[in-house]
């Protein structure tokens, strides 16, 4: 099928169809074959659907983790026609309530009773009885999967500035044109068995699931505590193809397990999420000598990716970069990329834009469209995107990130153009963490700032102003509010944060005055 025209369920199906006796799926010591899983969809689509009145419901979210629920959950969703919305059995009932709202849930799978935290929405609790319950009834009779390409596949809820999360909602086109470039690039079949490292909460997670069943492979879910040691997990999986983000290969290199040779099965390596180094990726291919690396780029509303760059075999020929970084690469081919320096003017370094088939429609709140796109017409004038008329296919999504070309031709990254940093993959509006400070007993003003951690990794730290403010008391209200990714490693109490000329926050001096080194 061209890209478009195809809904994400029938990346599955297709395979179901093909490859109906292989394995789709490694989880909690169960393994199921395309066709097992397949059928068991199909009985819980067929039960999703009559717990809404026998009506299909548009949105669903799905509150649970590395379990056969959350995978057979994930495809159920979207045999229904629905758009699937993942909360995180981890977070704070509060942020999984108020992405709930937000993304207006007709209803929740859900593993047990009470694992929603009261979301104010009705609940299918679907763990391993009711699944086992489900496996013993008869084949339901359900009609074609509904869903058309112009319909949502997911939403993914990003940090926001105003400490609101922004719903990024997915089409199916969207991901259809995603997969379309990216399944038949990394030679995924049966007998390919492929990572799933990120949370279904994080869209590198649809890349794991989807790119191993759009080619008839089989994901492998390790345990969390597995991925505490990426190196054993991948040799005792077998795996044949990885993707995470870096810092695990910075942390399998600290435990000293990233030896020459160590992993000896993997074919493909991706990292993504956040910048590679060239010393990370030096390390990962020394371990795995053969497997092919590649860094991939691209925020959420660009639909997971949109840059790439493969090393090429021999080390003595990778590029040699000014900041130490693996190239992002180029733009895929079906999309359309601009650089933009603060003037607006088409540049070698500055803002990279966007646009294409994999451009997300606009975030779930009109709202938070305003900024970030614009218009530019052939005389270079420049149009931003208000957020009060509909987007067209004409507007170029602004990533917030600086880029620079490099020899080559080879997008580099440098940065964030605001205040926005990626802590181990996750993506983090650091307003997303002040407004929740800010909101304290006593706390006259907060700021929060990326800072280079004992381990070399990003780490957050956070300093507030104001009187007889408790670090201990801040630290519990904001594990109420936010997921542990989130959670700044030391909050400091002063008296008044320092500001510069213009009144505003001086960060240099603030870091100074912490003993810590920015990031």
């Amino acid at each position: 099928m061209s890209a478009g025209s195809q809904t994400l369920y029938a990346w599955f199906a297709g395979s179901a169809d093909r490859f109906g006796d292989c394995t789709a799926l490694e989880v909690g010591g169960e393994t199921l074959t395309y066709g097992e899983l397949r059928d068991l969809v199909e009985r819980l689509a067929a039960r999703l659907v009559a717990s809404a009145g026998g009506v299909a419901p548009r949105r669903v979210g799905l509150l649970a983790s590395r379990s056969v629920t959350s995978y057979a959950g994930y495809l159920a969703i979207l045999r229904a026609g629905a758009a699937v919305v993942p909360l995180n059995p981890e977070y704070p009932a509060s942020r999984n309530a108020a992405t709930a709202a937000a993304a207006e849930l007709d209803t929740v799978i859900a593993e047990s009773v009470g694992a929603d935290g009261d979301l104010g929405v009705p609940l299918l609790v679907a763990g391993s009885e009711e699944l086992a319950a489900l496996r013993a009834q008869a084949p339901p009779a359900l009609p074609p999967c509904p869903a058309t390409p112009d319909d949502i596949a997911y939403i993914i809820f990003t940090s926001g500035s105003t400490g609101t999360p922004k719903g990024v909602p997915v089409l199916h086109r969207n991901i259809d044109a995603y997969l379309a470039h990216v399944v038949p690039r990394y030679d995924v079949g049966p007998g390919s068995r492929l990572s799933q490292t990120f949370e279904p909460t994080f869209d590198g997670s649809v890349h794991d699931l989807f790119v191993a069943w759009g080619g008839g492979g089989t994901l492998v879910v390790p345990r969390r505590g597995q991925l505490m040691s990426p190196v054993k997990f991948i040799n005792t999986a077998r795996l044949t193809h990885w993707f995470s983000v870096p810092s695990l290969a910075s942390f399998a290199s600290r435990l000293g397990t990233l030896t020459p040779g160590s992993m000896p099965t993997l074919r493909r390596s991706v990292f993504g999420g956040e910048a590679l180094t060239l010393s990370q990726a030096r390390a990962w291919q020394a371990a795995a000598p053969g497997s092919r690396l590649e860094n991939l780029y691209g925020p959420t509303e660009l639909t997971i990716s949109c840059t790439e760059y493969g090393l090429p075999g021999s080390v003595e020929d990778w590029p040699r970069t000014a900041n130490g970084t693996v190239p992002m690469g180029s733009c895929y081919s079906t999309l359309e990329s601009l650089i933009l320096d603060e003037k607006g003017e088409p540049a070698g370094t500055g803002e990279l834009c966007v646009r294409g088939p994999q451009r997300f429609p606009g975030y779930l709140d009109p709202a938070n469209n305003a900024g970030r796109f614009l218009t530019r017409d052939e005389d270079g004038t420049l149009e931003h995107h208000a957020g009060t008329s509909p987007l067209t296919d004409r507007h170029w999504y602004r990533t917030g990130d600086r880029v620079t070309v490099e020899e080559g031709g080879l997008l580099v990254y440098l940065g964030r153009t605001d205040h926005q940093v990626k802590i181990r993959g996750h993506r983090i509006e650091l307003g997303d963490i002040e407004a929740p400070l800010r909101e304290q007993a006593g706390v006259r003003d907060a700021i929060v700032l990326a800072v280079e951690g004992p381990d070399g990794e990003k780490d957050l730290t956070a300093a507030v102003s104001g009187s007889g403010c408790d670090a201990e008391e801040l630290y519990s209200a904001l594990r109420a509010r936010l997921p542990p990714y989130m959670m700044p490693r030391r909050i400091t109490a002063l008296e008044e944060l320092p500001r510069n000329t213009n009144g505003k926050i001086d960060r240099r001096a603030l870091l100074a005055a912490l003993g810590d080194t920015p990031h």
